[in-house]
């Protein structure tokens, strides 16, 4: 399913804009501890793998704003598709993808097809690999 959320500046990104690329759909929010842990794993398969057409797009369930900016800057999430609509556990895209827990992540491949679920570590840059060497 689509998300229609938008980033830290008001600016609405959609997650179709993003058909054609390799996915990954990561359910965080800045006061998740396990997602913080997470987040240098998701940094350095991003920093591996963008420049082979793989992106991420993140859906914070933050309800504030400065909480969520802050994180993004700590943790260094350099890449541009960041996006909440600051509702927490109400967030309209956390219910499209029926995420009960964080961190949650959807790997998307370039049909738009989910190829897996909640890959952490290694397993996560394995799979990245695997899809994007795909010819």
């Amino acid at each position: 399913p689509d998300i229609v959320l938008n980033d830290p500046d008001g600016k609405t990104l959609k997650l179709s804009d993003l058909k054609g690329k390799v996915v990954l759909i990561d359910f965080w929010a800045s006061w998740c501890g396990p997602c913080r842990a997470e987040n240098p794993n998701v940094v350095n398969t991003y920093k591996k793998y963008k420049d082979k057409g793989f992106t991420i797009y993140s859906v914070s369930l933050d309800n504030n704003a400065q909480n969520w900016r802050a994180a993004i800057q700590k943790d260094g999430l350099e890449w541009e598709w960041h996006v909440s609509d600051l509702l927490g556990w109400r967030s309209a895209g956390a219910a499209l993808y029926a995420v009960q827990s964080i961190p949650a992540a959807f790997l998307i491949d370039r049909e738009g097809k989910i190829v897996a679920k909640n890959l952490r570590g290694a397993a996560l840059e394995q799979k990245v690999k695997e899809i994007v060497e795909k010819p």
